[in-house]
């Protein structure tokens, strides 16, 4: 199999040295024909061109490995391809959420494959699971921790006592977080991958401004010791319930119980869970990013392909996104809580409450009467199930 890939950086570079590793026989059925480099000066091997025709153009590529990252041009790119009847893997995840449904429809009309198991979890096998579980069973639910760089950043806070600010350099500096960690720490990154889980684990298309999402921009050293001192831990929780006519989708920090397996994850590591009815819970600890983990998962893609598994491409359909049954108990931090005050169960302090139970459009509604830029809140999960 030709492989055509866009993009050299930490990704691409790592795929690079997987398949001309030669060290499978699988992978000795890879060949990378062209990459595409952004300058001349970045052309250091003769398969390097910095012209996109040479690969999407090329009849003899049978796939195109996408590893540029953001949306333009590697939408345009990656469209062109399946458009030229070339199947696609891709670990970005930012356009593919942007574009999931035009992407899905020109891979069914060409006859061709869009794969992108890198572009959530990294390294772990979540997407090819989810996959298999529904051969035999509907997948009810999922949740788990999708972002490394948050769980750095939380791990940090718990072990060490340590304000948000120091954590975020520290994760900045070991090369976990972006210049601008926006996506992560606001949940976009989280969001990102349970519309991506939502799409493969239920067979349908869900819009990430639909989802109700909180990050941890604003948590403090206070809201972690209140979890220490209570014996919960705070980990960033993305979520999908599959219902009778939509999802349920969230993301939000999550006060869990520290027997729980997720409280146990550690620094970058991730950790996701399917439900389903005669599976049961199955749980997926691993590397959620970095160029080796994830260009494991790229190659994976690829050596399916070779091998003709998942090739054609399911027809979702898009739902509505629906958050007003799931009801749970809040952490809430505000120096305007009495705001709020028909809405708390039990008052902590001044500023610092726990909810009654209350739906997410609630929350939601509790957040914008709170007028405050600096609130925090965090679901408590009552047990450990």
């Amino acid at each position: 199999m030709k492989i055509g890939l866009l993009g050299h950086g930490t990704v691409g570079s790592g795929v690079r040295k997987i398949i001309d590793g030669k060290n499978t026989k699988e992978i000795s059925q890879l060949e990378i024909s062209r990459i595409l480099v952004r300058y001349e000066k970045d052309i250091t091997d003769e398969r390097m061109t910095v012209d996109i025709h040479d690969i999407v153009e090329d009849p003899d590529i049978d796939v195109v490995v996408e590893c540029i990252g953001g949306d333009e041009p590697a939408f345009r790119y990656v469209q062109a391809a399946l458009f030229n009847g070339k199947h696609v893997v891709t670990s970005n995840k930012k356009m593919l959420v942007n574009h999931l449904e035009e992407l899905l429809e020109t891979a069914r009309t060409r006859g061709v494959s869009l794969k992108y198991e890198a572009a959530c979890g990294g390294g772990i096998p979540w997407m090819s699971n989810l996959d298999r579980t529904k051969r035999i069973d509907d997948i009810e639910s999922f949740r788990g921790i999708f972002n490394g760089t948050t769980n750095y950043i939380l791990t940090k806070m718990s072990d060490e006592g340590s304000e948000f600010t120091v954590a975020l350099k520290e994760a900045q500096d070991c090369g976990y977080a972006e210049f601008d960690p926006s996506d992560d720490i606001d949940g976009m990154d989280t969001a990102y991958k349970v519309v991506l889980s939502s799409c493969k684990g239920f067979g349908v298309l869900t819009s990430v401004q639909d989802i109700d999402i909180y990050g941890i921009r604003s948590i403090s050293a206070r809201d972690i010791a209140y979890a220490c001192t209570h014996d919960y831990v705070c980990k960033l929780i993305g979520t999908g319930i599959k219902l009778e006519d939509g999802v349920s989708a969230t993301v939000i920090p999550t006060f869990i119980p520290k027997e729980n397996l997720f409280a146990t994850i550690p620094a970058n590591f991730n950790a996701i869970e399917s439900d389903s009815r005669t599976l049961g819970k199955m749980t997926y600890v691993g590397q959620g990013a970095g160029s080796y983990p994830t260009a494991h998962a790229v190659v994976q893609d690829l050596i399916d392909l070779v091998y003709k598994q998942d090739i054609l491409v399911a027809s979702e359909v898009s739902v509505r996104v629906d958050n007003t049954s799931r009801v749970s108990s809040f952490y809430v931090r505000s120096i305007n809580l009495d705001n709020v005050q028909g809405l708390i169960e039990e008052r902590i302090d001044e500023d610092t409450c726990i909810t009654k139970k209350i739906s997410f459009v609630q929350l939601a509604s509790l957040i914008g009467k709170l007028e405050d830029s600096a609130v925090f809140v965090a679901e408590v999960m009552h047990d450990c199930k």
